[in-house]
């Protein structure tokens, strides 16, 4: 019998060690955030559905972001035992200095739009953290703001080579001058994807106030006072090159781009200059004999091309033909630390969020960008100890498995369809479409081979229907055979 007692006073006072309250509700929503889906949840509630959506959202069916997602999600790991790592250093050289975690913050366009903090807030969250922020073309900050609000930090700037190319040309000079120390050259937006949550919300830019928005707007009041008592929405780097904002958005992409602009921009650019968008081990290898310092393995966050191929299972092979030359980076679909130790040990020299950083921003504005970079660190640290590695450059090939069913096999259609065609179960329907002559002889063929192992006699009809019923049986004992001993295909591992 468990014996009884009285409450021990001291016990108790012990145990009531109250936590002192939160009064601020931003920081208490952050503070009980965990994970960047957390923070997600928290942008959905607090962010109007065509900001969030505009995010959230991808290009057609969605299948390229979900591919990038689930590819990462179905990581194996393959921790080692007993090596003595107390304490791990998270830190990375990337494009010639030192960044204190192996990610940074990707190119966002419209980022006002998301919170008015915009562009600023994430700057200075990044240089507090001692990681590159990279300010987009259709950035809502100017340079110089972005500038002004990491002084110290190391600051990027993304270009759109732009239809009138003297606008991208200005750029170019307006971020040097302004100590940018790399430029990325953007290529995989000849036109613009088909976002069609966007075109479903109605949305626009600026947003337009329409009964569905102002329902939308009742339980997000502070959005909306937000919007309305800061300057309006501007590609900030451009106001001063003229047009709407549509008009600009429009000149930002042109299918003319060709290697001929990348050459001119590498002769102006003085810094680092690295491509952002490649998508195949063949255009990696063109790049890496033409001056540029690195690459981002990129489906533009799934908002380009649908179906387009997977960042992170395109990662090892591009490593293996052009690692030696020029530094690898990868964006689209991290949410997790893990998914960042996963891409280092599959040979990436660094990583860009750009969603997983725009939660935290509608969460809280700075101080949630702050909580989307802590986040991303403690979850790096913790997989790093329980794969005890003590440096990122301890990570390798050995430490992470693409699950069989994810990896990519090359086939060509036919192949593809012959595989296929094998892998069914052993029973094989009569096809329906040849007609009911056909499908009188096999059910003939049946009755003659019963007739046969009674050693009754067939007629000459049955004896032809015998024949062909024959053929179809050889045909169903060949699949059976190839479907046993075939190996099974893979699978696209795509969410719907």
């Amino acid at each position: 019998m468990v014996q009884r007692q009285m409450p021990n006073p001291k016990e108790l006072a012990q145990l009531m060690r109250f936590k002192t309250p939160t009064l601020n509700p931003t920081d208490r929503r952050l503070d009980a955030a965990l994970t960047i889906a957390d923070l997600r949840a928290i942008a959905k509630r607090r962010t109007p559905k065509a900001p969030f959506d505009y995010t959230e959202g991808a290009a057609e069916g969605e299948l390229s972001l979900a591919r990038a997602r689930q590819a990462f999600q179905d990581v194996e790991f393959h921790p080692s035992i007993l090596r003595n790592v107390p304490v791990v250093d998270t830190s990375r050289e990337v494009l010639g200095e030192r960044s204190a975690l192996p990610f940074g913050i990707a190119p966002t366009g419209f980022t006002r739009l998301m919170q008015t903090e915009g562009e600023e807030a994430g700057a200075g969250a990044a240089g507090a953290a001692g990681i590159p922020f990279t300010l987009s073309t259709l950035g809502t900050t100017s340079i110089e703001g972005v500038k002004a609000a990491n002084p110290n930090g190391r600051n990027w700037f993304q270009l759109y080579v732009m239809r009138q190319r003297e606008i991208s040309y200005g750029l170019v000079h307006r971020a040097a001058a302004a100590g940018f120390d790399t430029l990325f050259f953007t290529v995989d937006t000849p036109v613009a994807g088909a976002r069609l949550r966007d075109k479903r919300n109605g949305f626009s830019i600026p947003p337009q106030l329409t009964v569905g928005t102002v329902i939308n707007a009742i339980p997000r009041p502070a959005w909306w006072i937000n919007f309305l008592t800061t300057p309006p929405l501007e590609f900030a780097s451009l106001s001063s090159t003229g047009g709407t904002v549509g008009e600009l958005l429009d000149s930002a992409m042109d299918p003319t781009i060709s290697f001929d602009d990348l050459d001119v921009i590498r002769e102006m650019w003085p810094g680092k200059i690295v491509v952002k968008g490649v998508q195949t081990v063949e255009d990696a290898k063109l790049l890496a004999g033409r001056g540029v310092d690195g690459i981002v393995l990129s489906n533009h966050g799934g908002r380009q091309l649908d179906r387009a191929p997977i960042p992170f299972h395109l990662l090892p092979h591009v490593v293996r033909e052009v690692g030696d030359d020029m530094e690898v980076h990868l964006d689209t679909g991290i949410m997790n630390g893990a998914d960042i130790v996963a891409s280092i040990a599959l040979g990436a020299r660094f990583t860009l969020i750009g969603r997983a950083y725009l939660y935290g921003l509608m969460a809280g504005g700075r101080r949630g960008v702050d909580k989307t970079i802590s986040i991303l660190r403690t979850e790096i640290e913790r997989t790093m100890k329980l794969l005890e590695v003590s440096t990122l450059d301890e990570l390798g090939p050995q430490h992470v498995t693409q699950l069989s069913r994810l990896v990519p096999v090359a086939k060509t259609v036919t192949d593809a369809a012959e595989q296929a065609t094998a892998s069914k179960p052993a029973t094989v329907r009569t096809n329906r479409s040849t007609g009911a002559a056909k499908s009188g002889g096999a059910k003939t063929a049946t009755k003659t081979t019963a007739t046969k192992a009674t050693g009754t006699k067939t007629t000459a009809a049955k004896s032809s229907s015998k024949s062909t019923g024959t053929r179809t049986a050889k045909k169903a004992t060949t699949s059976t055979a190839t479907g046993t001993a075939g190996t099974t295909p893979s699978t696209d591992s795509s969410s719907s």
